[in-house]
């Protein structure tokens, strides 16, 4: 399970990068499939890109809704379409992105554009939803400022769901062994500490587990009103009182009911 683990890092930890914008190498050789959200640029297979366009339409809807934005068809139209650079191979993506050679796609914030190559194969399942989770928190939220790594990673973990029970389950191990750190710990991670741990994947289970339990015991449309009641960097604690009142009202009722959570949550099959 650990090798899955450290496999899926090589998506999330893309997150964690400085950001690049494209090289325009070659300009001329690039297709385009436009969609009504996207625009999948591709130099290789067609059928492949086809694919993309469609799943990515897919991802676009079901994020939206596990972040219980209802207004989103009006987001991402005619010019303002994401676009997704598919890049023939990993060396030509590194060449174009700057990214290191762990590195299996990323998302451009700034430039509202996921980069990936068309031979990785964990491109449609992983990341694709993840970096397109990324993009969507930030624009249909309005995040402009930087938005707490537990949740930015948690939810960008939270679509991939083909990994999604590894690593909930890895949380409930932790938990077990009494190491699960306090919701304020994973609130004070930073970008620049967690490439320094020792044990990454620790913290992404944690997050994904935080971020789970919020959207499945809570619901979805709650999980984007904390969303929005943090996006202009409020506390916390002031986001939790307003979004939930009458349950997880502050930190410290929150952690103890979601370590509670995982700890009862009986084990899950790979979804």
């Amino acid at each position: 399970m650990r090798s899955q683990l450290l496999a899926g890092l090589l998506v999330i930890l893309t997150a964690l990068l400085p950001q690049h914008s494209l090289a325009e190498e070659d300009a001329e050789k690039w297709q385009e499939i436009k969609g009504k959200h996207f625009i999948v640029h591709y130099k290789g297979e067609k059928k492949l890109a086809e694919s993309i366009a469609s799943r990515a339409e897919k991802y676009y809807r079901q994020i939206a809704e596990d972040l219980g934005h209802n207004r989103h068809d009006n987001f991402w139209l005619w010019e303002n379409r994401a676009k997704i650079y598919l890049h023939e191979n990993h060396a030509a993506y590194m060449k174009a992105t700057g990214a290191p050679g762990w590195s299996r796609g990323r998302a451009n914030y700034a430039m509202k554009q996921i980069d990936s190559y068309a031979t990785s194969m964990t491109f449609l399942d992983t990341v694709l939803p993840h970096e397109l989770t990324h993009l969507i928190l930030r624009d249909f939220l309005g995040f402009k400022g930087e938005v707490p790594l537990w949740l930015d990673e948690g939810i960008a973990q939270w679509e991939e769901k083909g990994n999604r029970s590894i690593r909930i389950e890895h949380a409930r191990t932790l938990a077990k062994k009494g190491k699960l750190m306090s919701v304020s710990e994973l609130g004070n991670m930073t970008p620049q500490e967690l490439r320094k741990s020792e044990n990454p994947a620790d913290f992404y289970a944690q997050a994904i587990s935080l971020v789970g339990y919020l959207i499945e015991q809570h619901g979805s449309e709650k999980f984007g009103k904390l969303c929005r009641s943090l996006r202009s960097g409020g506390k916390l604690d002031d986001a939790l009182r307003f979004t939930y009142p009458q349950s997880v009202r502050n930190i410290v009722a929150l952690e103890e009911a979601w370590k509670a959570h995982v700890l009862s949550a009986p084990a899950k099959r790979k979804q």
